[in-house]
């Protein structure tokens, strides 16, 4: 407890009261509502999911922008343009946005506001240009696609920054960066909860035949998944021996997205629908500042080769008000369950250096069978 009172002691430190503010009141108000969450300790009963191939409506795929050594955050000077680089999240491109994009607008501290171009629409593109606004910027995003079609818009949104970087690989000052951020956006979804930006508590079950043992992530951000336990035989309706609970914000995109492209434009913002196909196309824009938020963009654009896709493929099916709880692993292959109010989300896969964006048949097939079988024992 004192090893994490202290990170918290030294976040607050590090962002000083301007940058807090700034963060965490981008889109609300600078309250604290807390979880809205009173489910019992121990519950009962589970509502099945309906799933069926039948039940389908359709098979979506995503981009993940994966780097081992983890996400940037980082200036370069190049022709008179102060770019900042915020890109390469793999899968917690949602959870890490507001703590990400704080990051890189510190990298301008102490520069006079005035004009700043965004490239990107996603949700790193979109905090990283509310985050602007709040700090006086004039800002202009220039984006391929609007944010209903980008690879945010289709994430699953579940406040776990994890499938971010490769733990063999990754370096302690990049853990920092890691933390740092992972804790400010934090932060800023408890201030965001509730229907109008899509963010509601909710029970997560992780599902294991092995006893669980934390990962570097768990340990590091513990404190930050209340109502944390586990679960032995006979404890739980799972298929698995070993079930792991807790209690985090689910995060729907195209609610989330929508209302921060509202909030965008109230506060002055400006969309280009642009794609840029090399650097000096890039180095040609009239905003002296540019934040590069373009996700797999960033490999050819500005020539990261660590950078490569991690495909996921996800499955619709349509909405059940009943299912109240998400769910990882049970079966083949990843897996994991978010109820929606627009659907519920079957994911998935992380296939490495796959650029092809076809939904696959098999994977399909794949997920609503095992899903089938591991809410099989659901009364």
């Amino acid at each position: 407890m004192l090893a994490v009172d202290g990170r918290r002691r030294e976040l607050l430190r590090t962002l000083g009261a301007g940058a807090l503010v700034a963060t965490v009141s981008a889109c609300a108000p600078m309250t604290t509502r807390g979880p809205a969450y009173s489910r019992p300790y121990s519950r009962q009963p589970f509502a099945a999911p309906r799933i069926s191939m039948n039940h389908v409506i359709r098979s979506v795929v995503g981009h993940r922008p994966y780097r081992p050594s983890g996400f940037v955050v980082k200036s370069e000077h190049l022709d008179g343009k102060h770019i900042v680089h915020n890109y390469g999240h793999g899968g917690g491109g949602i959870s890490l946005s507001w703590g990400s994009s704080a990051l890189a607008v510190r990298e301008l501290a102490g520069k006079p506001p005035g004009q700043a171009a965004v490239l990107g629409s996603g949700v790193m593109g979109l905090t990283s240009a509310r985050l602007l606004q709040d700090a006086g910027w004039q800002v202009t995003i220039y984006t391929r696609d609007i944010a209903r079609h980008t690879t945010s818009n289709v994430a699953a949104g579940e406040w776990s920054p994890f499938s971010v970087f490769d733990r063999s690989v990754v370096s302690p000052a990049f853990m920092s960066q890691f933390e740092w951020a992972s804790r400010v956006a934090h932060h800023a979804y408890t201030n965001l909860t509730g229907p109008d930006y899509g963010v509601t508590w909710m029970e997560v079950y992780s599902m294991s035949d092995e006893p669980f043992a934390p990962d570097q992530e768990e340990e590091l951000l513990a404190d930050l998944f209340p109502y944390y336990s586990y679960l032995g035989p006979g404890e739980h309706p799972f298929p698995t021996r070993y079930v792991q609970r807790l209690v985090t914000m689910r995060v729907e995109p195209a609610i989330l997205l929508r209302r921060l492209t509202q909030d965008f434009h109230i506060a002055g913002g400006k969309y280009v629908i642009r794609s840029f196909g090399k650097l000096d196309e890039v180095l040609a824009l009239a905003e002296p500042v540019v934040l590069n938020c373009t996700g797999l963009g960033a490999a050819e654009l500005f020539g990261d080769e660590e950078l490569t896709p991690a495909k996921g493929q996800l499955v619709f099916l349509p909405p059940d008000p009943a299912v109240d709880f998400m769910s990882f692993g049970g079966g083949k292959g990843m897996l994991y369950m978010f109820p929606r109010t627009d659907v519920v989300l079957l994911g998935g896969t992380f296939k490495l250096g796959d650029y092809t964006r076809n939904p696959e048949p098999e994977e399909t097939e794949r997920m609503v069978t095992e899903f089938q079988r591991i809410y099989s024992n659901f009364g």
